[in-house]
Order: C-alpha cells, then structure tokens, then sequence
C-alpha cells in the first residue's frame, strides 16, 4: 500500500508542477500560512463550503481564506456586490460613504468600538493599534503573551511560534516583554516596571485557540490589572472577531478592551482590516492638532473591500450566520470524537464556537476549552505530526487548517461534516499504519 507521502504525491501531482514553476520566481513557491511539504497545493477555484485545484480535485474546505470565509467561497451577495462596484470604479483616491457604512457596522457588533480606522490588513491593525497605545501614553514597551500570533511586524514577532527575530533590531526587541499567560507574572512586570504602554492578546488563546486560555478568570484579570496601571489592553480579534459570536470574542466574554484589531471577516474575504476602540485614543488619527499620528495607505477603506466587509457584516448583524457555523462545528466535534473512539486512539478535540482543534496523543476529557498544557499541546500538534495529519486528509478530499484544526463557515452541510468525520477516520488509519500516532 502507498505511504500517505506517495498517495499525496500521486494524487496532487499538478500542484507539484505549479511549485517547481513558482520555486524559482517567489521565496517559497507562493504564499503559506504554515509551510506544507513536499509542496504545498494550487488550488483553481471554490464555491460554497468546497474547493478545486489544478487537478480537478475537489476538496471540503476547512481553510476558508485563514478563517476569512464565514459565507464560504464566492457567496453570490457577495460576488454580486463586489462586481457591481468594480464596474463602478475601484478607487476614487478620496473616501467616500460606503467607509461610513462600514464603520457603523463596525460600531454597532463590537462593543469597544467608539471609533473606526480601516487597515490593509491584520498586520497593519496590530502594528497600527500598539503605535496609537504608546502614542496615548507616552510610554514604549509593550507585552504579549508566548505563542500568541498577532502577524509579522517586528514588534510581535518575538515567541510567536511561526515568526522569528531574524532581521529584528535588539533595540526594537528590547521594548517588547514577552509572558507566559499568568496573571501572577502580568501583576508583578507592572509594579516594578513603569514603562509598560500596552498588552496585545488574542482572547481565545495562542494560535486561534490551540492554546486556550484555560483560567477563566485571565480576561477579566488582564482588564482589571490593565485599567489599575494606566496600560492599554488590545483585544486582538482578527481571526475570533465576528466568528467567536457577532460582537467577537469581547462580546461573548463581556470584556472591553481600549482597542481591537480586526481583519479577515471584517472585509467580507477581501483584504483589509481595522482598528477600533475608545475615542480618545483613536482621535490621535484625526485633525485636533500638533499630536496628530499619521496613517496613510492607499487601500485603507477602499469601495471594493468596503462592499464585500459591509455585505458580509449586514449578514452577520440580521442572520443567524453565527449559529448556523457553530451547529457544524458540534456536529463535527463529536464527529472527529467518535472517529477516535472507533480507532481506539487517544486525542483531544476542543474549540469555542466555530473552530475545532484536534491534538492526538491528548488523552484527557474533551471539553470546549482545554485545559491540557501548552506543553502538552505543542507536542501533540507538533510540525511532523500535524503535517502528516494535514496530507492524510488531504489525500481524503478535506483541507484541514495546519493540520491541527478546522474553521467552519456558515455553509458547511451536515454531509460535509459527516464525509469529514468519515475522512478523519481514514486518516488515522493511515498514520497509525505509518506509526505516527
């Protein structure tokens, strides 16, 4: 029988051919989230909850643009939207009411949100949200939490457990404190350092959740010790905002933050992102005065990320766009469970609302939120085996995010999830036959 390696191979060897053209061209063959090897797939085109590449083959998508798709691929009010407004320019080079529009649905699900300013991207949202909390308080360094990914600017990049520091000043390294998620610790850096502008967090945890936050008590206790020492709190929901609930992770969890960054859902599957939070802070962005802090870009807010970003939030505001992912996602949890108990093997499946996460070897009591360590999670969705997870279900027809875990959108069917659950099983077959688990 082939090896998982041979049957990806075999099965995708258009893809391969893409690569070895791409190769020569673009550092890597091409954009990744997170490295596949051999070679990664090239994928043609998608529609609703499935995908095709260059070989025909159609793949349920789990993906869903890195969690951007909450409406699936090529949603049609979408499409339609987007096609009308390209057919009525692309860029005016001023602004114009559609970034009202946006913003007012912005405002009206996030709760922090007193004010909007648009980005490209989530990158830019951080980078933009840190300079507006060291702008406001006149102090430099700033904290993150190991693991937790908040893009690839220099100043997040420490111990985010896909950047590295390569090409990274000491000195810009210097003003960044990176904690393990403890209050204990976060209490103690702030009474004996002054110097501290601003915490970034993602709220459900490293990496999307692949390392909850399992002390329930953490939000609330980053609130409370933020607001006592003047520290700016950001809420960083570029993958959780919307998704997590409609008002995002800080809206499920009743938590304000000064600032939250977004992107990804937030315009509709397009490029862009934002930055939203209290007025004080963000009216460094307007016209008071010497304080001003600049922050141009060509594509902030432009109409055709603006429509696709209005569409999709007018969904979500007036639809149960939320339910319906998060249903998929139960079914699918106690789906991937079941599957290990047929195959007698030992994994944890785990994820708040529309994400699932899955580490094999984890034999401890599936719950939403685990409370397994992060040390314990690292070594089951480690690169070898969770790359060989991700071809095993490829070869089965299902695109998993980084082989560790699945995004669900609005669209996926039960017989999408049902034919993934059945794929999953297939999958262990085939890496306990290789000995990987």
């Amino acid at each position: 029988m082939p090896s998982i390696l041979e049957r990806y191979e075999q099965k995708f060897r258009g893809s391969r051919r893409a690569y070895q053209r791409a190769d020569g061209l673009i550092p890597g063959g091409g954009h990744q989230s997170r490295v596949v090897k051999p070679f990664p797939l090239f994928v043609q085109e998608g529609n609703g909850s499935t995908k095709r590449d260059v070989d025909g083959n159609e793949l349920i998508d789990y993906m869903m643009g890195f969690g951007s798709l909450m409406l699936g691929h090529a949603h049609p009010e979408i499409t339609k939207a987007v096609a009308n407004r390209m057919s009525q320019g692309t860029h005016m080079g001023t602004t114009s009411e559609l970034e009202i529009e946006w913003a007012q649905l912005v405002k009206d699900l996030i709760p922090s949100a007193e004010r909007v300013r648009f980005t490209g991207s989530g990158t830019e949202s951080t980078l933009l949200a840190i300079r507006l909390a060291r702008g406001f308080t006149g102090k430099k360094k700033l904290v993150k939490f190991r693991e937790h990914f908040h893009g690839w600017h220099d100043y997040v990049s420490m111990e985010s457990g896909i950047n590295t520091q390569v090409g990274i000043p000491q000195e810009t390294m210097s003003t960044v404190i990176v904690l393990e998620p403890d209050l204990d610790a976060l209490r103690d850096l702030f009474e004996r350092d002054d110097d501290i502008a601003v915490v970034i967090m993602e709220p459900t945890g490293g990496h999307w959740g692949q390392f909850p936050l399992a002390n329930p008590g953490f939000l609330e206790g980053v609130r409370e010790l933020t607001s006592q020492h003047g520290v700016i709190m950001i809420m960083d929901e570029v993958i959780c905002g919307f998704r997590i609930s409609r008002g995002g992770a800080q809206g499920r969890f009743g938590i304000m933050p000064d600032m939250t960054t977004m992107a990804k859902i937030v315009a509709g599957g397009l490029p862009g992102g934002a930055v939203a939070g209290r007025a004080d802070i963000l009216e460094q962005l307007g016209d008071s005065g010497v304080s001003r802090l600049a922050h141009p870009g060509t594509f902030n807010a432009n109409p055709i990320s603006a429509t696709a970003g209005i569409t999709m939030l007018t969904k979500i505001a007036n639809e149960p766009i939320n339910d319906r992912a998060d249903e998929m996602a139960i079914r699918l949890k106690v789906g991937l469970r079941d599957a290990l108990n047929r195959m007698e093997m030992t994994g944890q499946v785990h994820g708040l609302s529309s994400v699932v996460h899955v580490a094999l070897g984890v034999d401890e009591e599936d719950e939403e939120i685990s409370t397994v360590s992060h040390e314990r999670l690292a070594t089951a969705t480690a690169a070898d085996r969770s790359g060989k997870l991700k071809l095993a279900m490829l070869n089965e027809g299902v695109d998993m995010m980084g082989g560790i875990g699945f995004m669900i959108s609005a669209v996926h069917s039960e017989d999408d999830i049902d034919r993934t659950t059945e794929a999953f099983e297939r999958a262990l077959a085939a890496l306990r036959d290789e000995n990987v688990v």
